[in-house]
């Protein structure tokens, strides 16, 4: 029931006393953003004022906007890399936070190929925490009754590792699930699980997803939305049920657990809710899932499913036509934007179509910059143009550069997001893509630079046949499941005889694998969320031909470059029309959760 009486929101009625003060919570903050980021910025400098980064800029302790623009300089991971070993290999002092770091948040490669290392405190979880807070309040402001019914939500831990100073380094959603914040979470009826914590938190990702899987069968009458944190792990899922579910079936048809399943404590909560067999729920199953056509699949498995909760913004768009397809077109909630550095904001409206998807970034997660992002510029802005947060305009790209209370200053995410308007006085921004990236199936991010040296160390094993490569390009292709890279290669033979064996290419397309960072290769090898990378050998002038293809649609000659990346459907037409031979990878590349390179 409503309750406008008790507090009324000028986002809309609020459906109880909870949902009120979380409403009245985001009206406060984005009524007031400039003097909250203004007070945001001053807590920031007087508590880490002490600290051997901010100390080395002779702030003397001042804590307003002026002088710390003055001073303070925008930098970027590299940057800060030699001041996080530190801290990794062990040196407690000061360095960057005057709170201890408490662990490592790991995010897409460097340049290098290792993981990232963001340095946190225990605190920011509460800040995270907040943020999740109010997601459903808003979304109960458009979706009534979701406290008669369930989530069926496929969320996993992914490994962690240990510095060698002994704080761990794992995922942003890892340490948030491990934490006692999501563990010991209070009951709200608009937020239950069907997956109980064991499953979640079980480290076997088969074991993880199958009893996720089931335990949302079990309770299908009572699901009422379907999520993941990105599009593609809501893919995976399907696909997951595509293959396993005779099992599945069998399992609830007999009422025993599959004997894959063997971590001690996710069988002992799945055996209080297979009490007993369930012959018609495993009938319903198999006659679903052996149909041919699985288009609408969601709706006829979970039929009271009223949306879908799902990334679907960036690189994620990508998969909108085959959640479409799964879902006979429900409609795709993208509730927050966040990152392992910074949790930014909230979509006000998250049912609106994936296109018109909008954050609004809540000013008291951090000290909030913007830089005005150039496309056609060569050289970085200088730093005395960075924006504010309640100065940016309309319509103008930035990209984004955060002060936390972690001790990031000035550091740029790499975001490049697009103004759309503003709630109250905080801006509205469209995600438009993380600057540099190419392709991106899952969590991976690969950029120019990556894809460049891994066809390099690839096109060494093609010296014994006396060839190489003359061009390459490249697509993420999102139609299989999961989704895998896809390189065209022209090659130029030295030897007309002699050209390099279909086996060479095969480890050509290892080579590559190995050759990208840790984030690639965790997903190809411990969450099976990417396939084998795909080398498609095209014939000889392929890239003249797209040359002048893009010469016929106005480039200019001069200035042409080939594309690294491409998804215009009629330039993949034109390359798939030209393939002479297709190779895969032939094994899975190295990765072990230790490994750092």
């Amino acid at each position: 029931m409503a309750v406008e009486s008790i507090l009324s929101s000028p986002l809309g009625p609020p459906a109880c006393e909870k949902d009120a003060k979380a409403l009245q919570f985001v009206e406060e903050m984005t009524r007031n953003a400039d003097s909250v980021q203004e007070n945001v910025l001053a807590q920031i400098l007087t508590r880490n004022a002490e600290t051997e980064y901010l100390k080395g800029f002779n702030l003397n302790r001042a804590t307003d906007r002026e002088t710390f623009k003055s001073k303070i300089p925008m930098v970027t991971y590299e940057d800060l890399q030699p001041l996080i070993q530190r801290i990794a290999d062990g040196d407690r002092s000061p360095i960057l936070s005057s709170h201890p770091v408490s662990e490592f948040l790991t995010s897409s490669g460097t340049s290098a190929g290792e993981r990232k290392l963001m340095p946190t405190i225990k605190e920011e979880l509460d800040r995270r925490q907040l943020l999740y807070s109010l997601l459903m309040p808003v979304m109960n402001l458009y979706v009534k009754g979701l406290d008669k019914g369930k989530g069926l939500y496929f969320l996993f831990i992914k490994s962690e590792t240990e510095t060698p100073g002994g704080l761990v380094a794992r995922p942003v959603l890892t340490s948030y699930y491990k934490s006692e914040h999501f563990k010991t979470r209070p009951h709200d009826p608009y937020n239950v699980y069907t997956s109980p914590n064991e499953a979640i938190l079980c480290p076997d990702s088969f074991q993880s997803m199958y009893t996720q899987m089931l335990c949302g069968l079990y309770q299908r009458e009572q699901v009422l939305r379907v999520g993941a944190v990105f599009a593609s792990g809501l893919l995976r899922a399907i696909r997951f049920l595509q293959l396993n579910w005779q099992q599945l079936a069998d399992d609830i048809r007999t009422g025993s657990l599959n004997p894959k399943v063997t971590d001690p404590s996710v069988r002992e909560c799945m055996t209080r809710m297979m009490s007993k067999p369930d012959p018609e729920l495993a009938d319903f199953i198999a006659r679903e899932c052996s149909e041919e056509n699985w288009e609408g699949i969601i709706t006829r498995i979970w039929p009271n499913t009223k949306y879908l909760d799902v990334i679907v913004t960036g690189a994620m768009a990508q998969y909108i036509p085959t959640l479409d397809y799964y879902s006979g077109g429900l409609p795709k909630a993208c509730t927050m934007y966040a990152s392992s550095e910074c949790y930014f904001g909230l979509n006000l409206n998250p049912m609106c179509k994936p296109s018109e998807v909008s954050y609004t970034i809540m000013p008291n997660m951090a000290y909030f910059e913007f830089l005005p992002h150039e496309p056609n510029s060569t050289r970085d802005s200088p730093a005395r143009r960075l924006v504010d947060l309640a100065d940016v305009e309309i319509g103008k790209e930035y990209e984004l550069v955060i002060t936390t209370y972690a001790g990031l200053c000035r550091y740029r995410v790499g975001d490049i997001l697009r103004v759309t308007g503003f709630h109250n006085s905080a801006p509205q921004f469209q995600f438009i893509r993380r600057k540099n990236v190419l392709l991106s199936i899952d969590s991976d991010k690969t950029d120019e630079a990556e894809l460049q040296a891994a066809v390099e160390n690839a096109s060494r094993l093609l010296r014994e046949s006396n060839t190489s490569v003359v061009e390459y390009t490249s697509y993420a292709d999102t139609k299989t499941i999961p989704g895998h890279y896809v390189i065209y290669w022209e090659l130029l033979g030295k030897d007309s005889g002699e050209s390099p064996s279909g086996r060479v290419l095969d480890r050509c397309c290892l080579a590559m694998e190995e050759s990208l960072n840790s984030v690639y290769r965790q997903c190809r090898v411990a969450d099976n969320s990417i396939g084998p990378l795909e080398i498609r050998v095209v014939r000889n002038g392929t890239f003249e031909e797209l040359m002048d293809y893009a010469i016929s649609r106005g480039a200019s000659i001069n200035q042409y470059k080939v594309p690294r990346c491409v998804s215009f459907t009629p330039i993949m037409e034109l390359l798939d029309s030209r393939v002479v031979s297709t190779h895969f990878s032939p094994s899975l590349p190295r990765w072990t959760p230790e490994r750092r390179r």
